[in-house]
């Protein structure tokens, strides 16, 4: 595996790890547990900046001239990179909301 099918899988690999650290922290500040929730948010945006990092490299990569191919791998990619980085933005405003309500019990 090389070239753009191997970049398209980093991204899809490291978006989908990033997903599942947002989700465990909407459940950690559910819990009312605020400071594992922040631990777990930044875990995440780690990773998920090592998708944004191969992802990068193709936008280089087309601005200096070379050609990308576009195959459905690379949008299954592109598609995971902008719903990872929605759940993130929803994350962050999810906890900040279980925050703001402080003590109160969160039914299920």
């Amino acid at each position: 595996m090389e070239g753009m099918e191997l970049i398209s899988f980093q991204i899809v690999s490291a978006a989908g790890a990033a997903k599942s650290y947002y989700m465990e922290a909407i459940t950690a500040a559910k819990s009312r547990d605020f400071e594992k929730a922040d631990k777990i948010m930044a875990e995440g945006l780690q990773i998920f900046q090592d998708a944004h990092k191969a992802h990068a490299s193709l936008i280089q990569k087309e601005a200096s001239g070379e050609k990308i191919e576009f195959n459905l791998l690379f949008m299954h990619a592109e598609d995971q990179l902008m719903t990872t980085d929605l759940l993130k933005l929803m994350a962050h405003e999810i906890i900040d909301l279980y925050r703001a309500q402080g003590g109160n019990t969160v039914e299920n």
